[in-house]
């Protein structure tokens, strides 16, 4: 018999007491299991935990949530290494077995996965409370957890794809501001005799085909966008005077055009606004090239998105979705010549810029005899600065076999071109089936070998995509909100948006009557 030592109310006294029994050493050691078996599984709930917030912040360490599962054992064999025993050894054991067939499990596992980590500890909390001592099922248990990482995973990827489809969504549509404002300058154009005066002045009339004036065309429906690229040319010109301003619009936006900068000359430099309605083509040649052209966009809209397989499709469905795919002011950039019959040389500049440096440069840069001189028309060996003549163009049609699909593609929106060069030519495009839809692809075909490089500072593309570099932005002569995310759209960078208003007067009744800036 042993003595065990008990103390008493008053003194200390030697007692006999008896050992345990056998019963209740077994109850003891199956408590003590049990306590081993929960520590594993909340060990393994917590390293699940930490997985799941990783997933939820993106993961972007791992390219999948179940690509990152050895990562964490390892992290949890760290944490926990011997301290889990063997009910976590085991337990790991079978997580690594399950990551091993994850992509196994069946849809039905997954879907019927706890949808909280609330739900999956009421679930494993089932589990302990039906425990009676015998092995528990692991396997269970990592199939179960593993299959709520692929389900949150699913989530947060979908949820990622919806918040794009979204954003893509908003930056198609108009602003409420911007049509706003539309409506205000039309209003304006009807009861204003000031929003009526010719645009430019009569005494200006000349300077329009002045070869000794800097000539830059725009070609664009959108008023605000045409002022934020006038007011900051002009701004940062050496000699504001000698810019003038070609800007070519429809019909529907030709009032609200024409009332904006009569109301808001950039003088000294001056300002021509024309809707297509009033060109005067004469030449019978020129008016079949335009109406081709309108011809060719309008069937091509019927067409496109019926092309490819179903991915494709949807893929042509969503891009037939931008305004500018089938905008007819978007094409009719390749029928400059006509536009301007009288001029040797035009800059041509896109709506969504932003003009940091003097355009003197631009306009002064030898073409060497070529049509357009651009960025990115740089040839062979280097690096593309944007995208390649593949992703422009349908290189399964034999027309376009004499081209190289790994060509670097320049870009359209910072261009200066040699009207005459370019009349000299007669060039045309070959129809919009071996192209994508867009104004580039068929100017990639017919300045093939006829297009100069210029230096990268004078344009800088991609502020719809990504912030850029303050540096880079700093040395650059034009910024090119290419992207979705337009400046005046709301899902535009806070920053960029920022400077692309700081070039329009916020102290402007009708910019702040249509919310396009704040009230001063």
């Amino acid at each position: 018999m042993r003595v065990y030592i008990t103390a008493a109310a008053d003194d200390a006294v030697m007692k006999p007491k008896a050992a345990p029994q056998p019963q209740q050493q077994q109850q003891a050691a199956r408590r003590g299991c049990r306590s081993a078996v929960v520590t594993g599984l909340l060990a393994g709930v917590l390293l699940f935990r930490a997985a799941l917030l990783a997933v939820e912040a993106g993961a972007s360490l791992c390219p999948s949530a179940t690509g990152c599962l050895d990562w964490r054992a390892g992290l949890g064999r760290w944490l926990y290494g011997g301290g889990g025993g063997d009910a976590m050894e085991e337990f790991m054991k079978e997580w690594r077995r399950t990551h091993r067939a994850a992509t196994l499990l069946d849809p039905v596992v997954v879907e019927a996965a706890p949808d909280s980590l609330d739900a999956l500890m009421a679930e494993m909390g089932a589990m302990l409370a039906s425990y009676d001592g015998r092995r528990l099922d692991m396997e269970a248990v990592a199939v179960k957890m593993m299959a709520m990482l692929l389900k949150m995973d699913r989530k947060v990827k979908s949820s990622r794809v919806r918040a794009l489809f979204s954003r893509r969504l908003a930056s198609l549509g108009v602003p409420k501001s911007v049509h706003c404002l539309t409506l205000r300058l039309a209003e304006e154009f009807a009861v204003n005799s000031a929003a009526r005066s010719p645009v430019p002045p009569p005494e200006h009339a000349p300077r329009l085909t002045d070869a000794s004036y800097l000539h830059a065309a725009l070609v664009t429906d959108n008023v605000l966008a045409a002022a934020v690229a006038v007011a900051s040319a002009a701004r940062s010109a050496a000699d504001p005077g000698r810019l003038v301003f070609h800007v070519v619009t429809d019909k529907k936006s030709y009032v609200p055009m024409h009332s904006w900068f009569a109301l808001h000359p950039a003088s000294p430099a001056v300002v021509e606004v024309r809707g297509l309605h009033q060109f005067d083509w004469r030449d019978a040649g020129v008016i079949a090239s335009v109406m081709r052209t309108v011809e060719e966009v309008r069937r091509s809209s019927l067409d496109y998105r019926r092309c490819g397989g179903s991915a494709e499709r949807e893929r042509r469905r969503l891009e037939a979705s931008k305004p500018s795919t089938f905008s007819l002011l978007n094409y009719l950039k390749i029928h400059l010549p006509e536009f301007f019959p009288e001029l040797g040389r035009v800059m041509l500049l896109d709506d969504d810029v932003v003009v940091r440096k003097d355009l003197t440069g631009l306009w002064e840069q030898d073409l060497d005899g070529n049509i357009i001189g651009a960025v990115g028309a740089h040839e062979g060996g280097g690096i593309c600065i944007d995208k390649t003549f593949g992703d422009h163009l349908n290189f399964s049609d034999p027309a376009v076999s004499g081209l190289l699909s790994s060509q670097c593609a320049w870009s359209w929106s910072v261009n200066i071109i040699d009207l005459d060069a370019w009349r000299r030519t007669n060039n045309r495009e070959s129809g919009f089936r071996l192209w994508q839809m867009a104004s580039l692809p068929p100017a990639l075909i017919a300045f093939d070998g006829r297009v100069q490089a210029i230096e990268p500072l004078w344009h800088l593309p991609g502020l719809g995509w990504r912030v850029p570099d303050p540096e880079l932005a700093r040395l650059s002569a034009v910024l090119h909100f290419s992207g979705p995310r337009k400046p005046w759209l709301e899902v535009a960078f806070p920053e960029l948006r920022q400077l692309w208003l700081g070039h329009l007067n916020a102290s402007d009744s009708f910019l702040q009557g249509c919310g396009v800036v704040e009230w001063q």
